[in-house]
């Protein structure tokens, strides 16, 4: 077992042990200020670029849910998007991304073309759910992209079995990871979803982000454990907690854990601490947020912390950081346009079948 201010191993027996890099940061108090910093992850830049897409993205669609715009709820991953991006960045084809309400980011690291996502906030009769679903439940199962269940923790056990599957099939070198809030880790639905996934032993990986929140409330009243991470020891899963506003320190802990999966080391879990900078969604402004918690730590906001340290370390220049913002706006400009251009379903001409597709119905034998 080791510990770090910014990451800590709890291994699912004591004689394991895990090192992790991390970011290594000190100062000085006073006028010299001293700070060292160790490079970047090789993938950091990559990364960035995704996060900034994803925050470009999700302010527009705030913006268009502000002017009536889009039907249903909208919950952004603002301020998770440091952890969302690290969740898709190590995947590759044939894994298994099982997402949640926040995890834009991953998303579109995955392979979700932004189209599709326009077309699904905006009801287009072209989109992957044909304007008839709720804009967060929908996926790519053909890539390995699950639509979400709304019943928190449920996708654990989605994951799991998608993953027993492969299996049987004589599948190799595959990993599935899903995605939790801490208030998600008390449902029934997530600790079965555990259970069976160590007992099984599948190449797992659990990503769940302590944003201090469920809804309103807060993790005093949530759970009991000095460190969520600490559960992993008793599922028989493998376990490390994380800086999730530290872009570096989420590739390298989630990278890592993905990576123990895919060797074949037991299931994995990272909770990574940080602060939802938006309401649980929308329609929610987030007024039970105590102004100490606005100060801590991680409170601090992933995005504006990665460009920061990009121009800081000369990695980048504004003019190629305004840039990059020009690219991704016009880029979620472009989706838009499209997809606001589109038809809506006509209800009394749609094939109501219970899949998006009439040839996934299944056939009699």
């Amino acid at each position: 077992m080791c510990h770090s201010p910014e990451v800590k191993i709890i291994c699912a027996s004591s004689a394991l042990t895990t090192k992790l890099r991390f970011m290594l940061r000190t100062a000085e108090r006073g006028a010299n200020k001293v700070e060292t910093k160790r490079a970047p992850h090789e993938r950091y830049l990559e990364a960035f670029r995704w996060m900034l897409r994803a925050r470009t993205f999700e302010d527009k669609l705030a913006s268009l849910y502000r002017g009536g715009l889009i039907s249903g709820g909208v919950y952004l991953g603002r301020g998770q998007e440091a952890v969302s991006v690290a969740c898709g960045l190590f995947l590759q084809k044939g894994d298994i991304l099982a997402p949640l309400i926040r995890d834009q980011g991953a998303r579109m690291v995955f392979g979700e073309p932004l189209l599709d996502v326009a077309r699904t906030y905006l009801g287009s009769k072209h989109g992957p759910m044909r304007g008839r679903d709720g804009n967060i439940h929908r996926g790519r199962p053909a890539e390995g992209c699950m639509a979400m269940i709304s019943h928190l923790g449920a996708m654990v056990s989605v994951t799991v079995g998608a993953l027993m599957a492969k299996r049987f099939k004589g599948e190799r070198d595959f990993v599935g990871l899903t995605t939790i809030g801490e208030g998600g880790m008390s449902a029934g639905a997530w600790h079965e979803g555990m259970n069976i996934a160590a007992v099984e032993q599948v190449p797992l990986v659990v990503v769940a982000t302590n944003n201090h929140y469920a809804y309103s409330t807060p993790n005093e009243r949530e759970f009991a454990c000095h460190d969520l991470a600490d559960r992993a020891q008793g599922y028989g899963f493998e376990g490390c907690s994380v800086d999730g506003t530290d872009l570096a320190a989420c590739l390298d802990v989630i990278g890592s854990a993905v990576k123990r999966a895919r060797a074949g080391r037991p299931p994995q879990l990272v909770v990574a601490s940080t602060l939802r900078l938006a309401g649980h969604g929308e329609h929610d402004d987030a007024s039970y947020v105590t102004p100490e918690i606005r100060k801590e730590s991680f409170a601090q906001d992933s995005l504006k912390r990665a460009e920061a340290f990009l121009l800081e370390s000369n990695l980048i220049d504004p003019a190629t950081l305004e840039t990059w913002r020009d690219e991704a706006a016009a880029e979620v400009e472009d989706a838009v346009a499209t997809a606001q251009k589109e038809p809506a379903p006509e209800a009394e001409t749609e094939d109501w079948c219970a899949l998006s597709m009439r040839h996934l119905v299944d056939q009699p034998a």
